[in-house]
């Protein structure tokens, strides 16, 4: 049951109302037409609850813009949403495809730092985001007294006498809604033991992020990257208003999971985004996704915070491989992954997801 003009309203009463539901929510495909992006298959999802967001079935399936009552969720960058056929595998030539957005894939067999796994080179971040979905689907219907959005479709990353694996996802939201959910299923289609690399590339950007902005998450443990990491440790949970020449900053978390078995990280404001806007939140499985990382970049221009959770560092393959935490998929083997982002919009939602960051710190 869906909530309009303050109050709940059924299915029979909301149909009086509206000549389609469309009026209200709805899903709608379309191809971008000019310059990188053209003929890049797109589809718009309105939920009716204040968020709206892109799909690109074009491009991984990922999430490109996301909006909560006009305000933008996610951090755009200046390439914007190019076709997949402009992808450039080498080396760190993955960020001339890299348009930002609301979550983009990295991933399946391998993600991260760029680097030579076992005489073979691998580009930065894999090949997910660049791989154009088969069987792509998308509808709007009602399962009793709710109406659900949906886009699916499959991604398959595959080469002749190596890896044949295949990425199938539906993502849904609920009509009246200001949260959506992605449910992934990877599968080893080959015969032979692949490694399995997978990450959930979220960009949170301004107005949810500026100066009063930090990230909330029940972390029991911090880790930098690097050394310029080392050097904002103290900071990591703190938004910087943009800063001329900052070098980004990556931190490695360890999670407290809920009594659920999910975890829960946002970025939070306690400025008048507007909107009634406070954040944006990630809710998944550590179960599913055991490592978190942090990505804080605090530039003018490319000025974003990612969370990103997955199953693996993002240190490169040859790294994974070499300390004994690479994962594999046995022929015929597959995983689960589910997701949760959304807008945060209530003080009430904000307390908890920060009550929950507070106690991990004090249990450490």
């Amino acid at each position: 049951m869906a909530t309009f003009d303050g109050r709940d309203i059924d299915r029979k009463e909301l149909l009086k109302h509206v000549g389609d539901v469309s009026q209200l929510a709805r899903v709608k495909p379309y191809r971008l037409v000019e310059g990188h992006e053209d003929q890049l298959l797109a589809v718009d999802v309105t939920t009716g609850g204040g968020l709206e967001f892109t799909v690109l079935p074009g491009r991984g399936m990922d999430l490109a813009a996301a909006r909560y009552n006009g305000r933008s969720l996610a951090w755009r960058s200046p390439v914007g949403d190019q076709h997949a056929a402009h992808y450039e595998p080498e080396g760190d030539e993955w960020l001339r495809g890299f348009g930002g957005g609301l979550m983009v894939t990295c991933g399946l067999t391998w993600f991260g730092a760029s680097c030579i796994d076992e005489g073979r080179a691998l580009g930065l971040h894999g090949r997910a985001s660049h791989l154009p979905a088969t069987n792509a689907r998308w509808d709007g219907e009602w399962s009793g007294e709710d109406y659900y959005l949906s886009v699916s479709g499959k991604l398959r990353e595959a080469i002749v006498f190596g890896e044949n694996v295949q990425l199938s996802r539906t993502l849904r939201a609920k009509m009246g809604e200001n949260r959506l959910f992605i449910e992934d299923v990877v599968e080893n289609l080959g015969f032979q033991r692949t490694p399995h690399m997978i990450l959930y590339h979220i960009n949170v950007g301004y107005p949810v992020l500026n100066e009063n902005a930090r990230f909330a998450a029940p972390s029991v443990r911090v880790t930098p990257r690097d050394a310029d990491a080392e050097r904002g440790v103290a900071d990591w949970s703190r938004m910087q208003a943009p800063t001329p020449g900052y070098l980004a900053q990556v931190f490695f978390h360890e999670m407290q999971p809920d009594a659920d078995g999910s975890v829960t990280a946002a970025v939070v404001n306690d400025s008048d985004i507007g909107g009634g806007l406070r954040g944006v939140y990630v809710r998944y499985f550590p179960s599913e996704l055991p490592r978190f990382t942090q990505w804080k970049m605090m530039d003018q221009g490319p000025y974003v915070v990612g969370m990103e959770p997955g199953n693996a560092w993002v240190m490169g393959r040859d790294v994974e491989r070499a300390e004994g935490r690479l994962q594999f998929l046995e022929p015929g083997e597959s995983r689960r992954y589910r997701l949760e982002i959304g807008a945060v919009t209530e003080p009430s939602q904000a307390e908890a997801i920060e009550s929950a960051a507070q106690t991990a710190k004090t249990a450490k």
